[in-house]
């Protein structure tokens, strides 16, 4: 048994109009519908407002005569003004929750050609939200209108997983959205893509604030900025991106530069100054290090952050901006609120969306595009290509991604390193002898004062190991593990000391699970994660 069709559409008071004879020359969208020889209507629910209930009863009628099988429901609506958007959704809505559909039954059509345009904006809506359980039927006058032409008419199906071509150019969208944030560097570590993948979604989807934590030189900076120009690209926003390390600011300059004052408001204020939260108006505030501000500037912050109003210095009225914060810092803000440093109420309201950057050594699998990345970049700003020989590649990247490298500047020590490469490689080849003397360089830059080198680190695997254990040991076996236990110590975690370890047959693997290996290279020992990594012997 076929399905009935059912047309659902508002009655339209110009296109529809027509009481005299002349009337059947005319093209009338709504009399159309039952005109077409390839399509039964069997019922038509025709939305109207009172005024024009007497056109309303001429086109029941006239499908009435055209089509005698079809049947004409006339619905009175009842809205004071049919152009506001929100009084037209809500009658509408009503009607539609109220409607007996029976979609194993019927199928429906939902007439957009006809109606104000708020009115087809809102069928729109309901039937792409499902709430109309149905399709959108348009259509379309003849190029010369008489009583024996209808025109046409088209279905629109919104599954749009029906549609490959229009989900092929959305998935690019979002995959040149990611490549953006990403700065075109291909990065391979899983949880930083799924990251990005978030921050992507967040920030075109979203105003409100972003905390971006993480240490020094991971990105925070050139991450938000890119939050911003891809917002900007999507004409999201229409300022600036304005940019402050909160670390620099301290006693008046800090809510002067921030807020703005009055001319007179402190000595050495000569004019007025805007500052810059009304300099980020419509656009984005970037305050990184937003821990080192001060209780005062927190307070001031909260206000426009939450009423996108507040004082400027010595201004007895109020200013306003609309802007959005992304807060950046290195610290665990947790630990500053319940030390009072940092206002519980200013943190609630930036944590909303929080994020993590990790650190370039919890990274070790990007470390090769991001130095093919910075290469790419020196030679574009130069105008001299440079490239490793095989040998200082492999040698470079060896050491790059081991536990002797740490990285604690993260990609800064990265980029500088690159740089220092590219600036000193004669006819534009890095040399072995120049990686050597690299690697000299970040290992003396890395050697707190006083203190021994990662790879000169002694660990005592007597202290770690039953005396009689450790008596049994090859010197083979003592060897290496020393040097898994000094990764696993220059390491935050389990899972990070293990992708140093097995940084190339991971990638030989189907499953890959380093923690896993690691932990069981330790039981072999009779060690644990925690002995190891916690141990100070």
């Amino acid at each position: 048994m076929s399905k009935r069709t059912v047309v659902i559409g508002f009655l339209g008071t110009q296109l529809d109009s027509g009481r005299g004879a002349g009337r059947w020359e005319k093209w009338r969208p709504t009399v159309s519908l039952v005109q077409h020889e390839d399509t039964v209507v069997d019922r038509l629910e025709l939305l109207y407002t009172r005024p024009h209930e007497a056109l309303a009863l001429v086109i029941q009628q006239d499908i009435a005569t055209m089509s005698p099988d079809t049947e004409v429901r006339l619905v009175a609506l009842d809205m004071a003004d049919p152009w506001d958007f929100g009084e037209v959704y809500g009658v509408l809505y009503d009607w539609v929750k109220q409607y007996p559909f029976q979609p194993e039954k019927e199928r429906y059509w939902t007439h957009i050609t006809t109606g104000t345009h708020v009115a087809q904006i809102c069928m729109f809506l309901l039937t792409e939200t499902r709430l109309i359980p149905g399709v959108l039927l348009q259509t379309s006058p003849p190029k010369r209108q008489n009583r024996e032409n209808p025109g046409s008419y088209a279905l629109i199906d919104l599954d749009l997983s029906r549609y490959d071509g229009l989900a092929q150019r959305f998935d690019q969208a979002q995959r040149d959205a990611l490549d953006f944030l990403k700065s075109g560097i291909a990065t391979r570590n899983a949880h930083f893509n799924a990251l990005i993948e978030e921050i992507e979604r967040v920030a075109l989807r979203s105003k409100a604030p972003i905390l971006l934590t993480g240490p020094t030189g991971a990105g925070k900076s050139h991450l938000a900025r890119r939050m911003y120009e891809l917002k900007k690209s999507r004409h999201q926003v229409q300022g600036d991106f304005v940019e402050v390390n909160c670390a620099t600011l301290r006693g008046d300059s800090a809510a002067s530069t921030l807020f703005g004052h009055k001319k007179g408001a402190f000595t050495g204020a000569a004019t007025d100054r805007a500052g810059l939260l009304r300099t980020a108006h419509q656009g984005v505030l970037f305050l990184d290090e937003i821990g080192e501000l001060g209780q005062d500037e927190q307070a001031m912050l909260l206000k426009a952050v939450e009423e996108k109003r507040f004082l400027p210095m010595g201004s007895d009225r109020e200013v306003s901006s609309d802007f959005q914060l992304i807060a950046g810092t290195n610290r665990d803000l947790r630990i500053d609120v319940a030390q009072g440093r940092f206002r519980e109420d200013l943190f609630a309201r930036v944590n909303l969306w929080s994020y993590t950057l990790p650190g370039l050594a919890l990274r070790p699998e990007d470390i090769e595009p991001n130095v093919e990345h910075l290469l790419t970049r020196a030679a574009a700003e130069t105008g001299r290509a440079v490239r490793f020989n095989a040998e200082a590649r492999a040698r470079y990247l060896q050491f790059a991604r081991s536990g002797d490298a740490l990285w604690s500047g993260n990609f800064r020590d990265l980029s500088a390193s690159v740089t220092r490469l590219a600036t000193l490689a004669d006819g534009g080849r890095i040399s072995a002898s120049l990686v050597d003397a690299e690697i000299q360089r970040l290992q003396w830059l890395w050697q707190r004062a006083g203190t021994a080198s990662p790879s000169s680190a002694g660990v005592d695997v007597d202290a770690l190991l039953p005396a009689e254990a450790a008596s049994r040991l090859d010197l083979f076996d003592r060897m290496q593990l020393e040097s898994v236990v000094r990764v696993c110590r220059a390491s935050q975690t389990l899972s990070d000391a293990g992708r140093k370890l097995f940084g190339h047959t991971r990638t030989q693997r189907t499953v890959i699970n380093d923690a896993d290996r690691l932990r069981k290279y330790l039981l072999k020992f009779g060690l644990s994660w925690d002995a190891v990594a916690r141990h100070t012997g």
